[in-house]
């Protein structure tokens, strides 16, 4: 029987929904009859092909089990000890070369031959060591430009292998060899990655393809070295007493991410669904998946022409922008760590291509994470408490964040954050960046009772290849600047509970409204994408008139009633300064103006209002009718209500004071 997968969703996404179901509720699967007349089923999701059980859902080798792997490994020991020298001996035999050099004067990190050998030695040690030189090509503040420009080779121009295997694979997993599949397939790769290669082909309908076909003996390659890797891992948690993060647990995470990164189907899924998270961000693109021409072991995907961002010479060329593309990949990374939490692992330059159009493409999808909402909500309050250096609060968020015990005394580390983050909002990606600052918490980590949760090490993955890149296009990139704007919109408009709670933390000090917060927020706001200022006026006044806004609803009204206040005080003052200076009647006496405290209440509210007017829209034609819906608006009035309730009750007490002290 013949099985194939057809596309989840197409664009525009109609029917699917991906849980299985048509729009009428009913199981999407159609019977074919073939050219040989066997039965076959077409089902319109992967998923789909799991619930009917069309295709094996228990094969061990599809899912990351560390148990079954021990259990296999524990068998064979010879193998295991084969393989442990096979890595140590020619990895030691590099590092005395290095050694060597450097004992006869030559300059290591210019000699371009053994950067040569150290890529060969990746290559040559297999697919998990070949991830490790990826992420290490992507950080040119950390490798020499000789080593960087080698180890870029390892992204998508390692050693393919033969055709006749490729072909097999896509025979077995299509149904038919590729001549009959695909129209055209280039005579040789194009690419050749870690974990398997590509051909550029066209299909019998016209559309030209990438089809990214396996590596061979893949899992068993990359199971003997995670089994390994792990024991190791076990026995330095163990022995290493200072070691308080869970290694074992990080292993094992990043072992789930490789498993699912081998499966084909599951990657194909991840590409649509990013496509729906992230595909309408301004100038993000990604590419289509063709199910009718997919499997475990093949991936067929829409072709895209583009250029590397880190070509940045070939991009100019083409009148293209690579920083604003930076800035749209900062942007979407920020959308995936902090809105949806579904995030691309490993956005290295050979994923990531400027096209002739302008917009930047996302590729491969294999390598896909989540961050729950308790980790994303820390996240942000984290990235405002490093801005408007509250190390306290930031010290509390690490808690939540699962970094530090519940029952662990911050009273010394917040100093320490306080040394850390000390520069943090002005410095550029040179530096203070995400890897310095990396560097600096490890060694806290090293002194205080830090762990590191096993969800954390991907995200800094994908942060610092993202940075890497950054600083490749521009060395004086600021990575909070561009992230502070979409932190303050959330900040101002995301109804959550717990960043409604943060916003409240951060506006209010002692009881006191902190005006150049709110300023700061507003300020930074109004530079996000998708920040809108009517958006934010009626999200703003639904919480406010809520149960949920009664804290900053009250102190509100306080600090309004004490604008209005200040503001009578300055008419007042200037009103019985005008009679007895210009008029001459001596005998009224002139009223005291705003305190200095009430006069920069007044200018607070003065540039709020100021930039209110040049926030996106804003629209003084429109603001009238505005105004007339909200007047009549019954939470609106409640407020109105209130401040003038308050605003009498403080002028009536004034004029009583005065009576009794005449």
């Amino acid at each position: 029987m013949i099985v194939k997968t057809l596309p989840p969703s197409s664009r525009p996404i109609q029917e699917d929904n991906r849980n299985g179901t048509n729009s009428r509720g009913e199981l999407d699967v159609i019977d074919v009859l073939p050219e040989d007349g066997t039965p076959s089923l077409v089902v319109r999701s992967p998923r789909l092909l799991a619930a009917q059980q069309v295709r094996p859902t228990a094969e061990p080798e599809t899912l990351y089990d560390p148990v079954s792997i021990a259990a296999h490994y524990q068998n064979r020991p010879l193998q295991v000890i084969r393989r442990i020298f096979a890595v140590l001996g020619p990895t030691l035999s590099f590092a005395f070369g290095l050694w060597s050099d450097s004992k006869r004067g030559i300059v290591v990190k210019n000699d371009r031959r053994r950067a040569t050998q150290l890529r060969v030695l990746l290559t040559q040690l297999g697919p998990a060591y070949i991830k490790i030189g990826q992420a290490l090509s992507t950080r040119p503040d950390l490798v020499p430009p000789v080593y960087l420009e080698e180890l870029t080779k390892l992204q998508d121009q390692l050693p393919p292998f033969p055709n006749e295997l490729a072909y097999q694979f896509i025979k077995e997993e299509l149904g038919a060899p590729p001549e009959e599949v695909y129209a055209e397939l280039s005579a040789q790769p194009i690419a050749a990655a870690s974990l398997g290669q590509v051909y550029k082909g066209k299909l019998k309908t016209g559309e030209e393809v990438a089809v990214k076909v396996q590596r061979p003996d893949l899992r068993e390659r990359i199971t003997i070295d995670l089994y390994i890797l792990r024991n190791l891992a076990a026995w330095v948690q163990k022995k290493v007493k200072r070691v308080r993060s869970d290694l074992v647990g990080i292993l094992d995470e990043l072992g789930d991410r490789i498993f699912e990164e081998m499966d084909y189907i599951h990657e194909g899924e991840n590409a649509e669904r990013f496509f729906e998270l992230y595909g309408h961000i301004q100038d993000v693109y990604v590419p289509k998946i063709y199910w009718e021409y997919t499997n475990r072991r093949v991936l067929t995907m829409e072709w895209i022409n583009g250029t590397k961002l880190t070509q940045t010479e070939e991009i100019s060329a083409q009148g293209i922008n690579a920083r604003y593309l930076i800035e749209v990949g900062v942007q979407c990374s920020l959308r995936q760590l902090l809105e949806h939490g579904f995030f691309h692992a490993d956005p290295h330059p050979g994923n990531l291509l400027a096209t002739p159009d302008g917009k930047l493409a996302y590729l491969d999808f294999g390598m896909m994470s989540e961050i729950k909402p308790p980790q994303r909500y820390g996240l942000i309050e984290a990235i405002v408490h490093v801005v408007n250096r509250d190390f306290e609060g930031l010290a509390k968020d690490y808690v939540k964040l699962d970094f530090l015990s519940p029952e662990t005394d911050l009273t010394p580390i917040i100093p320490a954050f306080a040394r850390v983050f000390a520069d943090a909002q002005g410095a550029s990606v040179a530096e203070l960046n995400i890897k310095s600052i990396t560097d600096e918490l490890s060694a806290l980590m090293y002194e205080y009772p830090f762990r590191v949760p096993p969800y954390y090490a991907l995200i800094i993955r994908s942060l610092v290849t993202l940075e890497g890149i950054a600083i490749y296009i521009d060395p004086n990139f600021k990575v909070l600047s561009e992230a502070y704007p979409y932190v303050s919109k959330r900040l101002l408009t995301d109804p959550a509970p717990q960043l409604r709670a943060s916003l409240q933390d951060l506006l209010f000090k002692d009881g006191r409204f902190r005006w150049n917060r709110l300023e700061n927020l507003l300020k930074n706001a109004r530079n996000s994408q998708d920040y809108d200022f009517n958006l934010v006026l009626n999200q703003g006044i639904e919480f406010l008139s809520s149960e949920r806004g009664a804290f900053i609803r009250d102190k509100l009204v306080d600090e309004s009633v004490n604008g209005l206040d200040a503001l009578g005080k300055n008419v007042l003052h200037n009103f019985t300064y005008l009679l007895r200076e210009r008029v001459g009647l001596t005998a009224v006496n002139e009223t005291p103006a705003a305190t200095v405290e009430q006069q920069q209440t007044l200018e607070h509210i003065k540039r709020i209002l100021g930039i209110l007017r040049e926030t996106r829209g804003f629209d003084p034609v429109q603001l009238a009718p505005q105004i007339s819906q909200l007047l009549v608006n019954s939470d609106v009035q409640r407020l109105g209500q209130q401040i003038a309730t308050r605003f009498t009750q403080k002028a009536v007490a004034r004029l009583i004071r005065q009576l009794l002290a005449s």
